[in-house]
C-alpha cells in the first residue's frame, strides 16, 4: 500500500473530525488509534493517527508525533499532515510549535503553514487573528477552557511562543489572488527567514485556493479546513463510495463528557425533549460513591426497553466545573470522569448497545482505547467536523460498533436526537 496522505491528529475527535473532510472530498480514510503495529484492515487513500498528545508533556508529545510520522512515511505516504484543534487549543509550551519544528526536522522541511481556519464550524482567521464566529478567540468560550485557555487571539503571536523559528503570515490578500500569490508570498516569507506561515482564510473558497499551493509542501500543519483543498492535488473528487459503512444495528447510547458551549446546548436539548438522561457528579466519585454502577444500573432496564438513545453526561457550566476543579484540581476531576466514562462504554457495548455517540476528546479517547479499538472506518457526515465512524471492538467480541467522537465545540444543538437519524 502506497498512501496519499498520511496525517497524525493531536486528539481523537480531531482525528475524526479531519478524516471527514478528507472522505468529503473523496478520499477513502481509515483513523488508526494510536500508531498501527498491524496492517490495516481495508485499501485506503489516507491514514489519520489518531494521538492523545494534545496536552501531555512536550518531549512526549513530540516523540509520539514522531513516531507516527516514520509509520506514515514507510508507508509511502507523499505528505504528512499535523492536525490540531480548529480553537489552536496550546499552552505557552506547545504542543502545537514543538511538535511542528520536530516534524519539519523529520522530514528535512524548510517551510509549512499553521491555520486552525474551518468556515464551515465558525472559525476564521484574519489578520493572523482567530474568530470563533463573530468572536475573537480570546473573547469566546475558549477562554475559560479547563484545559487549554486561549486568552490571545493572535496566532503570530501565540506560535512565536512556541518556536525556534521565525513566524509569519500569509494574509487574507494574497489568498484570494490565488495560488501563484500564495506561492509568491511563501518565497517571500522564505527569503526573510520565515520557517512558519500562519495562513488567513475566510471562506472554503480560500481554503480551496489554498489547496494547490500546498501540492509540494512535505509537511502540512492546520486544523481539519485544508483538508477540502488537498484531495484534488491528487487527482480525486467527491464520491459517495468514500463514505460508505456497513449497516448499522443494535441498541443506542450517549457518553458526554465534554463542558463545551456547544455540548451544554445539546445535553439540555436532548433533556428538554424528554429523552432519558442520567449525570455524573466527580464529586459523588471522588467521595467514593459507586456512581458507574448506578449509572449502568439506570441504563439497562431503559436499554432492554426500547428507550434508547439513552444519555450518560458529565456536561456543565463552567461555574459548576470551577468549583468542582476547586476542589478536586482540573487534572483529578478530569481523570475521575474519564475512567467512570471509559468503564461505562464497556459495559454498554456488553448490554447491547452498538451504536455510540462519544461527546469530548477526552472522553472519546478514553472510551475508545477502553473498547478495545484499533482502526475505524470513516462514513458520512453528521455535522460539519463529525462523521459517522465503523470499528471492530474487542470489547463487543470483535463485532462491528458504528460511533461517532464529537469535539466539544462541533454540533448543533440536536445533535444527539439527529445523529441516529443520520446513521438510520
Amino acid at each position: 500500500m502506497t498512501l496519499l496522505l498520511g496525517c497524525i491528529a493531536d486528539d481523537f475527535t480531531g482525528a475524526s473530525d479531519l478524516a471527514n473532510n478528507l472522505v468529503r472530498a473523496g478520499m477513502r480514510v481509515v483513523q488508526t488509534i494510536g500508531v498501527p503495529t498491524g496492517p490495516l484492515a481495508i485499501e485506503v487513500d489516507a491514514v489519520v493517527i489518531a494521538l492523545k498528545s494534545r496536552t501531555i508533556a512536550v518531549a512526549e508529545a513530540i516523540e509520539q508525533s514522531l513516531a507516527a510520522e516514520r509509520w506514515l512515511s514507510a508507508q509511502g505516504a507523499r505528505q504528512i499532515y499535523f492536525k490540531y484543534c480548529s480553537t489552536f487549543d496550546s499552552t505557552p509550551q506547545g504542543n502545537i510549535g514543538p511538535v511542528t519544528e520536530a516534524l519539519m526536522d523529520a522530514l528535512g522541511c524548510d517551510f509549512t503553514i499553521a491555520t486552525p481556519a474551518f468556515p464551515d464550524n465558525g472559525r476564521t482567521v484574519f489578520k493572523g487573528h482567530l474568530f470563533v464566529g463573530d468572536e475573537l478567540l480570546s473573547d469566546s468560550g475558549m477562554k475559560n477552557h479547563p484545559l487549554t485557555p486561549m486568552t490571545d487571539a493572535n496566532l503570530v503571536r501565540v506560535l512565536q511562543a512556541q518556536c525556534r523559528r521565525p513566524v509569519g503570515l500569509i494574509d487574507y490578500k494574497a489568498v484570494a489572488q490565488g495560488p501563484d500569490a500564495v506561492r509568491a508570498r511563501i518565497e517571500a516569507l522564505k527569503q526573510q527567514g520565515v520557517g512558519i506561515a500562519v495562513v488567513d482564510a475566510l471562506s472554503n473558497d480560500d481554503l480551496i485556493r489554498l489547496g494547490p499551493a500546498l501540492a509540494d509542501m512535505p509537511l502540512v500543519t492546520a486544523g481539519s479546513g485544508v483538508a477540502i483543498g488537498l484531495p484534488a492535488n491528487f487527482g480525486l473528487a467527491p464520491s459517495a463510495r468514500s463514505s460508505a459503512l456497513p449497516a448499522a444495528t443494535g441498541l443506542q447510547a450517549v457518553l458526554s463528557g465534554s463542558c463545551s458551549q456547544a455540548t451544554n446546548q445539546q445535553v439540555a436539548h436532548f433533556i428538554a425533549s424528554g429523552q432519558p438522561a442520567f449525570a455524573i457528579d466527580p464529586l459523588r466519585i471522588a467521595a467514593g460513591e459507586d456512581v458507574q454502577g448506578q449509572a449502568c444500573a439506570w441504563a439497562a432496564p431503559l436499554l432492554e426497553a426500547g428507550a434508547g438513545p439513552v444519555l450518560i453526561y458529565s456536561t456543565a457550566a463552567a461555574p459548576s466545573v470551577a468549583a468542582t476543579q476547586n476542589q478536586l484540581g482540573a487534572m483529578q476531576a478530569g481523570a475521575l470522569v474519564e475512567h467512570c466514562m471509559a468503564a461505562l462504554s464497556q459495559q454498554l457495548v456488553a448490554l447491547g448497545v452498538r451504536q455510540l455517540v462519544l461527546a469530548g476528546g477526552e472522553t472519546s479517547g478514553a472510551c475508545v482505547q477502553a473498547l478495545g479499538i484499533a482502526q475505524m472506518q470513516i462514513g458520512p457526515q453528521i455535522d460539519p467536523g463529525v462523521p459517522w465512524c465503523h470499528a471492530r471492538a474487542v470489547a463487543a467480541g470483535g463485532a462491528g460498533l458504528h460511533l461517532t467522537l464529537k469535539s466539544g465545540n462541533f454540533g448543533t444543538p440536536d445533535f444527539f436526537t439527529k445523529a441516529f437519524k443520520v446513521l438510520s
